[in-house]
Order: structure tokens, then sequence, then C-alpha cells
């Protein structure tokens, strides 16, 4: 490659990557997981659009299997141990047994109801039956669920990539060789092994890198990263799960005190956006647009069976020993997103050359676009009408979090919405936890700093420091007082999250 080939390799780079965060705002307010914009950037660039000729699986299998390890250590990275160590037992369930009914139902749909070979049946099964974790992560995240509900998809969709990829690989054997003794072995070794790789290679970076002075803070987030990639490349090569090393690397190390750990936070996610948008648009020039709509009716039919009984029976089946209400079950049913994995997965049996596995490959794509346009947007309204939401979330403040990790401290900002009980609120009355002070704020585009008797209006922006320590207590304080004015704890309320 020449220095122009490669400038113009790297403009197009550039524009793509560009055009895939503006895209992300298109699809949070639409509430649809962005990988859509992302795939249907793909299909633009390629054969059937701008003219980019890609159709090498294997490449595209080895760079998917690079992204989808970004993402999971970026999931781990961002995983809070105390939403989550609850839920460890029924999201262990989800990701087995929930698996293998899941694979079980779906695998029979597709044999009986559209003439699928046995083989292809089990793989097109096992594609689909994990749910995603880039799916999730991007669009649970902004939903304010309970915190159960929430931690027990995100830990599902943490743990069920292992179990798929294990089953994958083993129905893509030509010819296709079935001992149930020998799967359940390797199922055992696997997910025990990278368990154990990554949760050791966590624990030793948790002890080492507080002890290193490193010389710049950016280098700290570099480190927790490389150590999510050695958990992933030491249990591969022990041939064991490198995924779930990933995973469970990531979450001992956010989780254990590390320094830096907003800096660290910030950096995996952006880190797992580039993953995201590169995995997504690679996966949408891979296929061909022309081959798509012969594959429709048997994606329809596939993702119905998957939707509407695959999903549910397995959540319950999983589910049955543990005390989780029905109407979380129901959502939990319909949350199961699909997205980057089963189309990664999908590529496995294509370079192991089992034979119609281009045609699989093709009903996977069409099954994830046109069910996540389903389920993504209806999130939200199923989750309120279940009771999950709470009508009140609708006027509840937003905070967010900057890094001020050298006072050890954060910047937090909330907009006043519409109807709150803060609106005439003088500052000093806001009587925030010590130290905590109103720095800014931004009212009809104008910025100011606000003095004590400076009175807050609907629609300002809010920006406070604190400290880490006091964040939770400031957070609260701001709730109660938008819920209930300034004499919001005599009403007896406190501003616990809803």
């Amino acid at each position: 490659m020449s220095l122009e080939q490669l400038y113009l390799a790297l403009l197009a780079g550039g524009l793509v990557l560009l055009a895939g965060v503006v895209g992300t705002r298109v699809a949070h307010g639409a509430g649809l997981p962005s990988l859509l914009l992302f795939l249907a950037l793909g299909v633009l660039l390629g054969e059937s659009g701008i003219g980019i000729d890609f159709d090498d699986a294997g490449l595209a299998r080895n760079l998917g299997t690079a992204a989808l390890a970004v993402i999971l250590v970026e999931g781990g990275l961002t995983t809070k141990w105390s939403d989550v160590r609850r839920v460890i037992a029924p999201a262990g369930a989800l990701a087995t047994l929930g698996i293998v009914v899941s694979l079980v139902v779906t695998a029979a749909g597709a044999h009986y109801l559209m003439g699928f070979d046995w083989q292809l049946a089990l793989l097109l099964g096992a594609i689909v039956s994990s749910t995603d974790s880039a799916a999730v992560f991007s669009v649970l995240r902004v939903l304010p669920l309970p915190r159960r509900v929430a931690g027990l998809l995100e830990a599902e969709s943490g743990f069920n990539d292992a179990p798929t990829v294990i089953l994958v690989l083993l129905f893509s054997a030509v010819p296709l060789l079935f001992e149930p003794g020998h799967l359940l072995l390797s199922l055992i070794y696997q997910l025990g092994l990278g368990a154990l790789i990554g949760v050791g290679v966590g624990w030793l970076g948790a002890v080492v890198l507080p002890r290193v002075a490193l010389p710049a803070s950016g280098l700290y987030p570099l480190a927790a990263f490389g150590l999510g990639f050695v958990a992933f490349a030491a249990a591969g090569a022990a041939q064991a799960s490198g995924f779930l090393a990933a995973y469970l690397a990531g979450v001992v190390l956010a989780n254990s005190g590390l320094p830096h750990r907003s800096a660290t936070r910030s950096f995996a996610e952006g880190l797992g956006w580039l993953a995201q948008i590169g995995l997504f648009v690679l996966l949408g020039m891979l296929v061909s647009p022309a081959r798509l709509p012969v594959e429709v009716v048997p994606a329809l039919v596939v993702g119905l069976v998957l939707l509407l009984l695959a999903r549910p029976l397995s959540v319950v089946l999983s589910l049955v020993w543990f005390r989780v209400p029905l109407r979380e079950q129901v959502f939990l049913s319909w949350a199961g997103l699909r997205g980057a994995v089963p189309i990664v997965l999908a590529t496995f049996p294509v370079v192991q050359g089992v034979p119609g596995s281009q045609r699989l490959l093709d009903i996977v794509f069409v099954l994830v676009m046109v069910f996540t346009v389903v389920q993504g947007p209806s999130l939200r309204p199923l989750a309120r009408w279940m009771g999950l939401i709470p009508r009140e979330a609708t006027r509840e403040i937003q905070v967010e979090a900057a890094p001020l990790d050298v006072l050890d401290a954060e910047l937090l900002s909330m907009e006043v919405p519409p109807g709150s009980a803060m609106h005439g609120v003088e500052v000093r009355e806001l009587r925030l936890p010590e130290p905590g002070v109103v720095t800014l704020i931004i009212r009809d585009g104008r910025t100011f700093v606000p003095a004590p008797d400076t009175a807050v209006d609907n629609g300002d922006e809010l920006f406070i420091v604190t400290t880490v320590a006091q964040r939770q207590a400031t957070e609260n304080r701001l709730r109660a007082v938008s819920r209930r004015g300034r004499l919001a704890h005599w009403f007896g309320e406190f501003g616990e999250p809803a």
C-alpha cells in the first residue's frame, strides 16, 4: 500500500467513524440499538452500494471475535458488582439452561416449520439463542429499570456468549458428530477454566496496579484493557472460553478500587463504541443485499418462534427456582435483544464449510435487523406498562458524572424538568451535603455563576461539584427537592431512586 492509498483508507475510515458517531444520536432518540445504523452503513459501503467488495468470512470472523472481546471487556469494566451480585445465580441459569432450552425450541421450529436439516437447524438455534451484550448495554443502560432487572440482563448478556460459541463450534463440525457426554464435559471445562483465568487475571491486576506508580494517568485505562485482553487470549490458548474470561476480568478490575476509575470507565466506553462501529460496518459489508429478500420469510418464522416461544420458555424454566415476579419475567422475555454476536457466530460455519451455511448467515442478518426494529423501541413502553418504570420517572432528573480524579471529586449535571418542584427554590435552599456546591447554571443559552439567593427555573442546567463519598447523598437531595420542593424532608421525601 502506498502512502496515498494509506491516506485514502484513513480518510474513509475517519468518515465512517464520524458517521457512526452521529448515527448513535439518531438511534438513541428512536430507542434503537445503534447497530442498525452501523449495519446499514456497512451495506451502503458494500457491493450493492459504493461498491467495496468484501466477502472474506474468515477475516470477518477473526476481526469480529476480537471486537467482541473488546465489547465484553468494556462491559465488564462498566458493570457495578453491587448491581449484579444478587442476580449471579439466575443470570447463570439463563446463560446455560436458558441457552439450551432456546436452542432446542428454535431448532425444532426451523426443522419442522421450514424444513432445515438438523445440523443447520441446530446451528441456527445456537446462533440466535444468546442475547447480545452490545445491544443490551447500549439500550438498557438508558432505561430507568429496577437494578435487579437491568443487572440480570447485563449479567446474562455477559455470560451467555461463552456457551453459545462452544455450541456453535461443536455443531459446525463436518460431519456432525453429536455426543452428549463429550458436549457436557467440553462445556464444563471451557466455562470453568475460562472463569478461573478471568477472575485470576482480574485479581492480579487489582493487586498490582494500585501499587504501580505509572508516569501518566492515561496509562491506567490502557493497563486495565490490556489485562482484559490477556485474560481473553490466555483462556483461548488453553482451549477455554476467552469471552467469559474477558468479561470476568473486567468485572473484577472495575470493582476492586483501581486508581482513576472514572477515566478507565470513560476510556472503556469509547473503545467499546469504536469496536461496535467497526464490527457492525464490517458485518454489513459482508452481506449481499441481493440475497436477502428470499430469506425474509424464513427469518420471520424463526424469529417469531424465538421471540414468542423459545425465549419466554427459556426464561420461565431458568427462573423457576428464583423468586422473580411474573411481570419481570415478561420483560426479560421480550428484552432478549440480538445483535452483532449472532451475525459473527454465523460466520463460523461458513468458514468451516458447512453446506448451506451462507444461507444461514443471510437469515440471521435479516432476523437481527427486523426484530431489533420491533423490540428496541418497544422496551420503554413495555417496561412502563408492566410497572417497572414508574410514571414519575418521566420527570426524574438525569445525573451524569465527569471525572475529577485528581481532587477525588465528581462533576454532576442535571436539567430541571418541566413541572419540577425545584422551580423557584433558591440555591442556598437546596442544602446540598458538604462540600457540594452549585458552580454554574446554564439558562436560555447563558452561563453564569449563581449567588446563594439565585432562584432555580424550569429548564435550567445545574452543575454541581461534590466528592465521591458524598455523590449518592447529593443525588438523593437533588431528587428530593425536584419531587417535593425545599421542604422535601418534612414531607418524608429523601430522594431514593425510583
